[in-house]
């Protein structure tokens, strides 16, 4: 792909005999999305402790996707993909919450429209573009509708609609204060099953119990817009689908490129006279490989229009059907306030996940996610047991709470949890370096924008990276070498590292001293070179704040605390989140975390989730302190709230 993307200029091409197909001819799209839910909390993916029949009989007379990836385990990054057909990474549309600059002509909705569909969205967008989200739109907002008058007689229609009900921000509640009596649902937290990678304590099986009511919530809304199909007399020409955002909401789900983040329920019903649009038979449980990059070229598809070449995805379903994949890609490139890109590849028995900056650990906090009572719950259990003995008790529940690998495998037939790493294992080396080299071709092959960290994302107002990437020339294979250079922590990359700290574009510096952040830890670095040291001015936070955690591993943490904690106190936004995230990784290693307790009340003075965070790690402030009284007060009432069933049709 070169250049920006032009629709107006494909849609002459995209639409060629299609112009002659009446309107009789075209199916009708209910497209029904929810949030932060996991294929396996539905009774169809195999969950007996639940009660979805709606979609239990969807499931029954249409296809099961029985291994659909959302491509991003978070809103944003998710949806930028779904509207587009592109990984997001492509248009620097990966940083979950961040609205980048981008092109315009990247939506697939206006070739919806050009094609005779009245397009309406109720009403989630969150699209990572500054670009209008809701333009592309017949109509996006909360009373858009397939039953809007504005609708022509007979135009087909395409009507997205998004259910809150199983949104994080439900458990989002910091106490177990005022919850209701789950068990009189059937969801008893007591004999609910639990994966065996979360700690069984009593927060994680309210959380998921909590979760659970609103699936089953989820699941009396899906049955609204079944009987109002049935009711207006549209279900026979109506194509339907089912799916959540991503993974869901117990810790190490949303956010994380372990299946639990990734892995959602996708269930596509074609009415009996739609059913040639399809390879597989009604009620088939397919293992086909799909994500969301794959979901624009197919809706453009089962109406009969080519997807444009510039699409990454691949029609699985309709007339432009392809190929299965034989592999399946995904990115994650923040945790909320964490800059700390990974990428993933699956061919659907093996998953492999490259994390690019070791150092930090996956438990870093973020202000919203650690308002669930199981986040806070396991943070307490990790703190009480960070002695090698301790951790011994339960090493799947420390998993965490630790450096990460830099490539991790995983056996998804034998270990489906992704419990025990074979990267290291020589019986699984051929498999390991297929996967490494499938996602080092791939980023290449996507132009992937997510090694730019945040604060050097911004190359002039109103600029978009993708278009100055391509104006500048820019050479992105050698930031990703340099982004794969500092993952590996080889001592005999010193040299290249180094020179990375002299470069002129700050992105590359951030990944020389993430490198050699990375030797120091491992002690693979003897002394702190000058060349270390001396970014900890960088005018670019992400460089400085990088540094300053290298130096700290280097031995010259008289150097690099005091610099993290005037970032930490000084910086707002992105900025701030960068220094945060330096001083947080530190304090799982315990050598740091002795040198940091000594600077408690500098840290204290800066105030905020961030310096609270840092300080409940140094055993500095209890767990039950990190979020203030005024919060936990607010907390209360989402557990008292109820959420109603909308939108409705």
């Amino acid at each position: 792909m070169t250049g920006t993307f032009r629709v107006g200029c494909l849609l002459a091409t995209g639409l060629v005999g299609f112009a002659a197909l009446s309107h009789a001819g075209q199916p009708n799209i209910l497209w029904l999305t929810i949030e932060d839910t996991s294929a396996y909390e539905f009774g169809c993916y195999g969950n007996a402790q639940v009660k979805t029949p709606n979609i239990d009989g969807l499931a029954e007379k249409g296809l099961q996707y029985m291994k659909a990836w959302s491509t991003a385990p978070h809103c944003s990054p998710a949806r930028s993909t779904l509207i587009t057909g592109c990984y997001a990474t492509t248009f620097a549309m990966d940083n979950h919450r961040h609205q980048w600059d981008t092109p315009g002509d990247i939506f697939y909705p206006p070739l919806m429209r050009r094609a005779g569909y009245y397009c309406t969205n109720n009403s989630k967008t969150d699209y990572n573009t500054t670009r209008d989200n809701k333009a592309m739109w017949d109509e996006c907002s909360k009373s858009a509708s397939y039953n809007s008058p504005q609708r022509g007689k007979d135009q087909p229609f395409f009507a997205v609609f998004n259910a809150f009900n199983t949104h994080m921000s439900r458990l989002t509640s910091i106490t177990l204060e005022g919850r209701r009596d789950f068990a009189k649902e059937g969801l008893d937290p007591a004999k609910l099953k639990l994966p065996p990678y979360v700690p069984d304590i009593a927060e994680t099986r309210s959380d998921y119990a909590f979760h659970l009511e609103g699936v089953q919530e989820v699941d009396e809304w899906v049955g609204i817009f079944l009987h109002d199909l049935e009711e207006r007399g549209l279900a026979e020409d109506t194509i339907v689908i089912f799916n959540s955002d991503h993974g869901g909401c117990l810790p190490r789900g949303k956010g994380f490129l372990y299946e639990s983040g990734l892995q959602v329920p996708l269930i596509v019903y074609l009415p009996p006279k739609y059913q040639f649009l399809a390879k597989p038979k009604p009620g088939s449980k397919t293992d086909r490989l799909v994500g969301f990059v794959d979901f624009a070229p197919t809706l453009l598809s089962l109406i009969g229009v080519k997807p444009p070449e510039w699409m990454q995805g691949r029609a699985f379903l309709g007339k432009y059907d392809t190929e299965p994949r034989l592999l399946q890609f995904a990115f994650r490139t923040n945790q909320e306030t964490h800059y700390d890109p990974c990428r993933a590849v699956t061919d659907g028995r093996f998953k492999y996940i490259r994390a690019y900056l070791p150092n930090k650990a996956y438990c870093l906090r973020n202000s919203f996610q650690w308002q669930m009572p199981s986040n806070l719950g396991w943070d307490g259990y990790a703190l009480e047991h960070r002695t090698p003995e301790r951790a011994a008790e339960h090493p799947e529940w420390m998993q965490p709470f630790a450096s990460k690998a830099a490539e991790m495998l995983f056996d998804l037939q034998t270990d489906p949890y992704e419990l025990h790493n074979l990267a290291g294992e020589p019986a699984h080396l051929a498999t390991l370096e297929k996967m490494r080299a499938a996602i080092a071709a791939h980023v290449r092959e996507t132009k992937d924008l997510g090694f730019f960290p945040p604060t050097t994302k911004i190359k002039g107002e109103g600029v978009a990276l993708y278009d100055w990437v391509r104006e500048k020339k820019y050479d992105l294979n050698a930031l990703i070498t340099a982004a794969e250079t500092a993952s590996e922590a080889k001592a005999d990359n010193k040299a290249r590292l180094l020179a990375y700290l002299a470069s002129g574009h700050p992105e590359v510096r951030f990944w020389g001293a993430a490198g050699l952040s990375a030797l120091a830890r491992q002690g693979l670095l003897v002394g702190c070179p000058d060349e270390l040291a001396q970014p900890i001015n960088d005018p670019d936070p992400a460089v400085a704040a990088t540094a300053a955690e290298g130096c700290c591993f280097a031995g010259r943490s008289e150097l690099g605390i005091p610099a993290l904690i005037k970032g930490l106190g000084s910086n707002t936004g992105d900025a701030k989140d960068l220094f945060h995230s330096s001083l947080e990784t530190l304090t799982w290693y315990p050598e740091q975390a002795k040198l940091l307790a000594s600077h408690a009340a500098e840290i204290h003075e800066a105030g905020g989730f961030p310096a609270r965070s840092v300080l409940v790690n140094l055993d500095e402030l209890p767990i039950d302190k990190l979020y203030t009284s005024k919060e936990r007060k607010k907390g209360i009432e989402v557990n008292e709230t109820r959420r109603p069933l909308k939108p409705t049709p």
